[in-house]
């Protein structure tokens, strides 16, 4: 169980004693949203800071327990801001530049608007529904390990002694599912990050 009154700086603590990958899903509520926006103020596209976003916070299984972390808010903006600007020195095909500010700043808004006022409950099971129909749509292998990194909290290396995949082999299977989820979902106008999230309250 995850001590939900408990600090970021408490939560960490208790991470790095237990090794409870819920802890990293309750982190994830509260700071995927600042996330996110540092994601897209320096890469000035939502698709590409939703996919830094999930980077960074799938990082987070391994990072914490090498670094000592007096203020957890301020680490994790120092993180986002340094994973982004890696990004963009790479110049990689996935960072695609758009120009359009005003679509930045709807797309913020309505992430915002989810994370901090109550969703209206034929929205939330909408997308629920949506992202389970597209996740039971992924190949097999793909779903799998989906299911177990975000839904049970699994990192890379408990999946592999799961299944028998190598974990080259689940860090393809995840990448490739989020990709293939997030196309399925953008197509019917469903934010890939905000359906986890419910996904993630969901099974807490």
């Amino acid at each position: 169980m995850v001590n939900k009154n408990a600090n970021d700086e408490e939560l960490v603590v208790q991470y790095k004693i237990t090794s409870n990958k819920r802890i990293i899903g309750e982190l994830f509520k509260r700071h995927s949203l600042m996330c996110f926006a540092v994601c897209n103020k320096y890469l000035k596209d939502e698709s590409a800071a939703e996919d830094a976003a999930m980077n960074i916070f799938e990082k987070l299984f391994t990072d914490l327990h090498k670094h000592e972390i007096s203020n957890f808010k301020s680490w994790l903006h120092t993180v986002c801001r340094n994973h982004c600007l890696m990004q963009l020195r790479k110049n990689t095909p996935l960072i695609r530049i758009n120009d359009s500010k005003e679509e930045s700043s709807e797309s913020f808004m309505n992430l915002e608007r989810f994370m901090h006022q109550e969703i209206n409950e034929n929205e939330k099971e909408e997308k629920l529904m949506a992202l389970e129909q597209a996740i039971e749509q992924l190949k097999d292998k793909q779903k799998q390990c989906i299911e177990l990194f975000y839904l049970q909290q699994k990192s890379y290396e408990e999946i592999a002694t799961l299944t028998g995949y190598s974990p080259n082999e689940v860090k393809s299977y995840i990448q490739n599912g989020k990709r293939n989820l997030k196309i399925t979902l953008g197509e019917k106008g469903i934010s890939f990050l905000t359906a986890i999230i419910l996904w993630i309250q969901q099974g807490a």
